[in-house]
């Protein structure tokens, strides 16, 4: 079973002990409470993998075969534990529970949706990458090396069973998921490569150990050169593939199943349109300031989109050197710190590491330059990695610049709030001290990635960037981006708009680079509905404040805010919404 997790989050949830219920609800809330351990201990046999990603490391030394049989296997599952959760009454649980019951069977109805109706397993090569799984076990720290490399030896014994089964799922793949599944197998055989070399000869494992690991590197070796040789030798030149597009159909069922907002896949869309309009406005305003000060005695354009895109060009000549990117990402973090605690937004924990790195080759090429990669549940003192992809040696100096232009000094800043403090990893932070496993494991992505961007304003409003119209000018426009995304993501798979529209639109409408552009229409080749999670997150938590805001009046704390919201962890906006309120 192939779940849609997101491996880089974990969830909080404010929970009320049983002293403090009813006699009448203490004793479903126990039975229910029974039933998600029991429920999440079998989900980790049955699926290794998954439990690994949250840090429970029971089974790292199984992996699943992704066959016909153990589809069935996880089709039962799912049924099974369906059944169990109609045995529980929705009014009879805490409101904790009631949201954990709702994610259970939201979790379970997708997953059988998604391996019975999308069928992704048949045209998504890149699901199947034994190199991430591995070098996740390898760079961990929760056992030491010798353990872990044990589990890595009885996991990759099976490789050749894996990718069998991986060449016999397919049928009519995506070239774009095939050319993905090329690239991040290719950076996968990196990790069989000289790192783990090293340190099965610097272990203590016996020499007869180090033989039959050494052995067994070599025949994964071959099988992922195997199924790469599949792939490019025999997959592309066939040319047999079909669309990347999902339709109306499958979409707007796969937003419900993962953006569980109250709004329709189609009302987001509208909202997307509207908001749009409303950042041109602002945004000719700010550049209407700001020319006379970037071009003095020069005529202003008369078409507001020139009039912007003149201003925004000259902002983005600001930038890192190409070999100094990743550097330029570091250099931020402490002032971000800095700035929450003096502005006092929420409270922080000094002792939870982030560390910045470049993103690992194996999970290059998806079309996303950064990303954090954060502990689960499990783990929580294992380090929070900030993924940072550095400029493609290949890139020629027109596409670097490109890239760099695009986060310039003024986004750059914007980025590190969304991907880092207070954005992806301080929400994280706060997630991992959930005492229910279930929002820690069942993360909603809109909430995830709406903190993230409703992070942004909130820092903008509270005077970061001492409130400057070349700050909120590129905030703009980094927001348009965030629109852009969920305007683009319906309008590809759904409306059968065409690469060169989309980087149209982008470049015109969004005032993006090329390469950014060109970027963005490949992460929408290869995902859905993931582009529609930001905006829809991030509008329904900028609304839930300002309603709370207009019913408190002036007793309102900022801090207070955050604070509670975060308490409730990933859950889906909609049902914080509830519990906020209803307090």
């Amino acid at each position: 079973m192939k779940l849609r997790y997101l491996p880089l989050l974990a969830l909080a949830v404010a929970s009320c002990s049983h002293a403090d219920k009813p006699a009448a609800t203490a004793a479903p809330d126990a039975r229910f409470d029974a039933f998600k351990n029991q429920f999440i201990e079998a989900l980790w046999r049955q699926n290794p993998d998954f439990a690994s990603s949250q840090g429970y490391h029971k089974y790292d030394s199984l992996l699943v075969i992704p066959d016909a049989a153990q589809r069935q296997r996880d089709a039962a599952f799912m049924q099974q534990y369906l059944a169990a959760l109609g045995k529980f009454s929705l009014d009879s649980l805490s409101p904790n529970n009631q949201i954990d019951l709702r994610l259970l069977r939201n979790e379970l109805r997708a997953e059988r949706w998604y391996a019975d109706t999308l069928q992704n397993w048949q045209w998504n090569p890149a699901g199947y990458n034994l190199g991430a799984t591995v070098g996740d076990l390898l760079n961990g720290r929760y056992f030491p090396l010798d353990r872990r490399l044990r589990n890595i030896s009885d996991k990759i014994s099976h490789a050749s069973e894996f990718y069998t089964a991986a060449r016999a799922n397919l049928s009519n793949p995506t070239r774009e998921h095939t050319q993905l599944a090329i690239k991040q197998n290719t950076g996968g055989l990196a990790v069989f490569g000289s790192a783990l070399a090293d340190s099965v000869q610097k272990s203590g494992l016996s020499a007869a150990e180090k033989k039959t690991l050494t052995d067994r590197i070599a025949t994964t070796r071959q099988a992922v050169q195997g199924y790469l040789d599949f792939l490019q030798k025999q997959v592309l030149p066939a040319g047999k593939f079909r669309s990347f597009r999902i339709g109306k159909d499958l979409f707007d069922q796969k937003f419900a199943y993962d953006i569980q907002s109250h709004f329709t896949a189609a009302e987001i869309y509208q909202q997307a349109l509207k908001h749009k309009a409303e950042l041109l406005h602002d945004m000719g305003h700010r550049a209407a300031r700001l020319y006379p000060k970037y071009f003095p005695g020069q005529k202003a354009p008369a078409d507001t989109l020139a009039l912007i895109t003149a201003v925004v060009n000259q902002l983005t000549l600001k930038h890192a050197p190409r070999e100094g990117f990743v550097d330029a990402v570091k250099r931020q973090i402490p002032t971000l710190v800095a700035f929450v605690n003096e502005h006092k937004l929420l409270t922080q924990d000094p002792s939870k590491p982030l560390v910045v790195r470049e993103t690992p080759l194996y999970m290059r090429g998806s079309g996303a330059g950064a990303s954090v990669s954060a502990p689960g549940p499990y783990d929580k003192g294992a380090n929070t990695y900030y993924n940072v992809e550095p400029i493609p040696a290949e890139w020629t100096p027109a596409q670097a610049e490109s890239y760099l232009r695009e986060y310039n000094d003024y986004t750059l800043q914007i980025l590190n709030i969304h991907e880092a403090i207070p954005g992806h990893y301080t929400q994280l932070v706060y997630a991992n001290r959930s005492p229910s496993l279930v929002k820690s494991i069942f993360g909603n992505g809109a909430m995830v990635e709406g903190w993230a961007v409703y992070a942004e304003r909130m820092m903008l409003e509270n005077g970061y960037g001492n409130n400057s119209d070349e700050m909120w000018l590129l905030w703009d426009k980094w927001n348009m981006r965030v629109t852009l995304n969920t305007i683009i993501d319906r309008a590809i798979q759904v409306n059968n708009m065409s690469e060169n529209d989309v980087v149209t639109m982008l470049r015109r409408d969004g005032f993006q680079e090329e390469a950014e552009a060109r970027g963005k229409w490949l992460r929408a080749t290869l995902s859905q509905v993931q582009l529609s999670s930001y905006f829809s997150g991030y509008t329904e938590i900028y609304a839930l404040r300002e309603e709370l805001k207009k019913k408190k009046g002036k007793d309102f704390n900022l801090k207070a805010f955050h604070e509670e919201f975060l308490s409730y962890g990933s859950a889906p906006v909609k049902y914080i919404r509830e519990l906020m309120l209803r307090k």
